[in-house]
């Protein structure tokens, strides 16, 4: 299907429906930019166009890491009680902290890196602004995962974005393990929405941040997914960097061993891909969790 720039009110994904119904082809480019464009090769961006996903060795260099982790337990250990950025598992512990950036003068640093902001604008064909920001921890023995979802389907619904021209970098911040709860995805799901059925509720990443059980799809939908796409799952040193697609289907599992899994995750957003009234919520999201300041970003400055 041939890319059409979207009609003023047309919605392409609709999802959070009462009835199940069909899947949708994408109609967005997964690549927006050409090699000319930054630091990938042709052949990343190929990768990247087919899969949905690309990692990126050494985007962090080791000498920064000390400090980066450091910044996790001190951010994780000054969390104030009532701190809407501070999500916590059942137990207590904390499970993510949302605009870390804003918290952290070295965590702020990462997204102008020569490793990362060029690529998000190659990626995406131009400005972007940082969508959200959020760091996951997920400590030894007590971290839980994450259920397969797409990140458009949630940022659509509630927060009204209105095209797949979003990306999101994962940069490990302690070593992936194919045992401690890593990311996994389906490559090639990204070419395809799949509508999820159940209305939003009021205030619902209230809860979903910590377990989400709607906008995610059936066990029949998953199966077929899983069938046709595979199942990857993306391991590595601290200091590498993932970049995945929007629509991607991907979850993790907990993490039971001894060993932490801690991660940044940057979500960047075109400019011209700016959000709207939300899709299928009757309220947006908080600025925290879906931006609406659409400066663009300037390295190394993160100033709009």
């Amino acid at each position: 299907m041939s890319y059409q720039p979207l009609s003023p009110g047309e919605d392409r994904y609709p999802t959070r429906l009462e009835e199940p119904t069909p899947a949708i082809a994408r109609v967005e480019p997964v690549v927006w930019g050409d090699e000319s464009d930054g630091p990938l090769r042709a052949g990343d961006l190929e990768v990247m166009a087919a899969k949905g996903y690309l990692v990126r060795p050494d985007a962090v260099q080791p000498d920064r890491l000390p400090e980066l982790s450091a910044e996790l337990g001190r951010i994780a250990d000054r969390a104030q009680a009532g701190d809407p950025r501070i999500v916590r598992e059942p137990g207590g512990s904390v499970r993510s902290v949302f605009e870390p950036h804003l918290l952290s003068d070295a965590i702020s640093d990462i997204v102008g890196l020569d490793t990362v902001l060029p690529v998000a604008r190659q990626l995406l064909g131009g400005d972007v602004y940082l969508h959200q920001a959020r760091i996951n921890l997920m400590p030894g023995f007590t971290g839980t995962g994450f259920y397969w979802h797409s990140d458009f389907e949630t940022w659509h619904a509630e927060d009204g974005m209105p095209e797949m021209r979003a990306v999101s970098c994962s940069i490990a911040l302690t070593r992936n393990y194919p045992y401690n709860g890593s990311l996994m995805v389906m490559p090639g799901s990204h070419r395809v929405f799949y509508p999820c059925v159940g209305a939003t509720p009021r205030d619902n990443h209230t809860s979903s941040l910590v377990k989400q059980e709607i906008g995610v799809p059936d066990h029949a939908t998953l199966t077929e997914a899983a069938d046709r796409f595979g199942i990857e799952q993306v391991t590595g040193p601290a200091g590498t960097a993932l970049w995945f697609d929007c629509n991607i289907m991907h979850g993790s599992g907990s993490n039971i061993t001894p060993f932490p899994r801690s991660n940044i995750f940057l979500v960047f957003n075109s400019v011209d891909n700016r959000l709207v009234s939300p899709y299928r919520a009757e309220k947006p999201r908080p600025e925290y969790l879906a931006a609406r300041r659409f400066g663009p970003l300037r390295a190394p400055s993160l100033s709009a």
